[in-house]
């Protein structure tokens, strides 16, 4: 059975350092050639980069949506089709949309982010589920060390801080092989 990792970040990059989308498709890239299913909230920004780039790669890509219906992924929240080999309309808003996607995957890698991506990433962590921080990759992913400290919780949960996407997959491959 293969892998599912979440790419979780911010749909708007403007906040983002430059190298974000670099650092997105080096993501998409890595856990394509790891033959890992990407999984993103079928967006736009770091996980449409991530997309594009696992695809270019010969990865396969599933897109969990908020809409109900392709019509209202494109005409209400304004989402793009491309570089999703498939969509998972919820129909559940956001929100909803965050539960699935993050529990759907074996594990969860953050990268420059802004509320949503806090979203993805708590309920992640509330889950035990092995996360990935892409670190220097800006927004609100940049907290998540001071969070968990404050929280003074996630004892049990594994959180890896890595630069490099590809390092990032790796070490969250073993980290699972090692449960397995």
């Amino acid at each position: 059975m293969k892998y599912k990792f979440c790419v979780s970040g911010a749909a708007e990059t403007d906040h983002c350092p430059l190298h974000i989308q670099q650092k997105a498709e080096e993501l998409g890239k890595a856990i394509a050639q790891r033959d890992i299913v990407l999984v993103n909230g079928a967006t736009t920004g770091f996980p449409l980069f991530a997309a594009k780039s696992a695809k270019e790669a010969g990865g396969f890509v599933i897109g969990i949506s908020p809409a109900e219906t392709e019509k209202e992924h494109k005409e209400r929240y304004h989402l793009p089709l491309e570089h999703l080999d498939m969509i998972v309309y919820t129909g559940f808003g956001y929100s909803g949309r965050n539960l699935l996607l993050t529990r759907s995957a074996d594990a969860v890698i953050v990268g420059c982010g802004r509320m949503g991506t806090l979203n993805e990433f708590t309920i992640a962590f509330e889950d035990n589920k092995p996360i990935g921080v892409l670190t220097d990759s800006g927004g609100t992913t940049d907290l998540i060390k001071k969070i968990i400290e404050l929280s003074r919780r996630g004892k049990e949960t594994p959180v890896i801080f890595e630069s490099n996407p590809a390092t990032l997959v790796e070490k969250l491959l073993e980290l699972l092989e090692n449960k397995a």
